[in-house]
């Protein structure tokens, strides 16, 4: 989960950190070292990497301002976490998921807006203006420039009418070069997020 806060940032420089956590999350992480998990996570490393032990110290050397909060999520599993971020540049995000076992996690909602997936994949989040034509756009420069690729999940989120939405496409094979850059030269797409499969 903290992973995907990582990519959903693009390498910008985290500032302050507010880790909500819900249900059994909320009881046990500080004994099962999930706060460590997150923390390291969100800066970067990888599951396997040893500094997840010494990711508290890490992330204060680093001067990220963090905190843990206990907060019951109505309606959520009971391993979920809600991270809010703001980066160095002022950019600010919040990432809902959870652990859904087997060391695997669930992506419910990205700045509000509701997602699904698994990071299995390789998934693009496209922020965009909920403008007409603005889904045709995207899945066009995909089938003419990018057509061997195969779009194994899509959902469409947005808050309100004409305001921000999300497509969420999961990919069966890995993006080729060029093709995040194209998407975000589209009328009214803001910014695509590319997270890589995080097996």
């Amino acid at each position: 989960l903290g992973r995907v806060v990582n990519k959903l940032a693009e390498g910008g420089t985290f500032k302050k950190v507010d880790i909500e956590l819900s249900g059994s999350f909320a009881r046990t992480y500080r004994g099962h070292g999930t706060d460590r998990a997150l923390l390291a996570g969100i800066m970067g490393y990888h599951s396997y990497n040893e500094e997840i032990r010494n990711a508290l110290q890490i992330a204060k050397d680093r001067g990220i301002d963090y905190r843990f909060i206990e907060k019951d999520i109505p309606g959520a599993h009971p391993n979920t976490a809600r991270i809010h971020y703001v980066l160095e540049n002022g950019q600010k995000g919040v990432m809902e998921g959870a652990s859904i076992g087997g060391g695997n996690i669930r992506v419910d909602s990205v700045n509000g807006m509701r997602v699904d997936f698994t990071g299995e994949n390789n998934t693009v989040l496209v922020l965009h203006k909920d403008k007409p034509g603005a889904i045709a756009e995207v899945t066009q420069i995909m089938y003419e420039k990018y057509k061997d690729l195969n779009i194994g999940n899509f959902r469409l989120s947005r808050k309100e009418k004409g305001g921000e939405a999300m497509m969420m496409l999961e990919l069966d094979q890995a993006p080729p070069e060029g093709m995040i850059e194209d998407l975000n030269k589209i009328r009214n797409v803001e910014r695509t997020v590319l997270i890589r499969a995080l097996g």
